[in-house]
């Protein structure tokens, strides 16, 4: 029994190993998935000496707790949470050395949705197609977390960072989606195309890893009917029948029959993924190419 791995002792609501995701396979009808917030999975990898490709985890609301069985050091980002060692307070942000045996419990979120946990050396799940991310949506690569659960752990490459505290954004207090209109917004009235882009919604609690659903105005159709099945990309907003958009996450299908008003820039997904329910949404057309 090796002692490089995590004793899961509460895995939380939902926790899941990622990484950056298994791009390049859309036309086997694999999604990308990978970390939501990938920037913070990102600098947790930095803080305890990872590469940026390790697999972390990504908790879901109330966090989780592990037990190491040698001596590690972690580093937990993404939404702000408590962190605690044995019973004790610790730093949340920046790199925390946990001993054999020790209980590292990360607790619920303060805000935002997913906290990131690094350990040095990666969780060192087995990849499926180049990956060790979970997906929730085809069911590829390992289970989510429960409680017992063994995960292995990769050897430390790297020193970890000399930081106090790593700056990380906070989690959005209001969501500006940057839209592309298109390839589907001719299926729609000219009223419903200015009130996408004007009105405010709010982030549904029905959102998860695949979509970050809204409530608000329906947008009305031109066109009635179903429409043919076609490739669909990560930040696609998809409008289905009950005319409120759903923004494609990580987990998303590779395919979807319902049109596709806009496409969300990647670069604000990450604040997508951190946007609790109720949070209000605004979709802000640019110009297209």
């Amino acid at each position: 029994m090796t002692d490089r791995a995590l004793a899961v002792v509460r895995a939380g609501a939902l926790t899941t190993a990622q990484d950056l995701g298994r791009p390049g396979h859309a036309h086997l009808g694999v999604p990308r998935s990978g970390a939501l917030d990938a920037p913070a999975a990102v600098l947790v990898n930095r803080l305890v000496g990872n590469p940026p490709e390790a697999a972390v985890l990504e908790t879901t609301l109330n966090g989780c707790a592990l037990r190491p069985r040698s001596a590690v050091t972690v580093a937990v980002g993404g939404a702000p949470c408590p962190v605690t060692v044995d019973g004790r307070p610790a730093a949340w942000g920046a790199p925390v050395r946990v001993p054999a045996g020790a209980l590292l419990d990360v607790g619920a979120a303060v805000s935002g949705v997913r906290s990131y946990v690094a350990v040095s050396g990666g969780i060192a799940v087995e990849p499926v197609l180049g990956s060790r991310s979970t997906d929730l949506l085809s069911g590829l690569g390992p289970p989510p977390l429960t409680d017992g659960a063994v995960l292995p752990l990769g050897r430390p490459v790297g020193p970890h960072a000399r930081v106090d505290v790593a700056p990380q954004p906070a989690p959005p207090a209001e969501l500006v989606l940057h839209v592309t209109l298109g390839p589907r917004d001719d299926w729609f009235t000219p009223a419903a195309v200015r009130a996408f882009t004007s009105r405010t919604y709010r982030v549904s609690a029905a959102s998860n890893r695949i979509g970050l659903r809204t409530e608000g105005p329906a947008l009305e159709r031109v066109l009635p009917g179903e429409l043919p099945s076609e490739g669909v990309v990560l930040g696609a907003v998809q409008v289905p029948p009950d005319g409120r958009p759903v923004v494609f996450l990580a987990d998303h299908p590779t395919t979807g029959g319902y049109p596709v008003i806009a496409v969300v820039g990647a670069s604000d997904l990450p604040a997508a993924a951190q946007a609790v329910p109720g949070t209000p949404v605004r979709f802000a057309a640019v110009r297209r190419r």
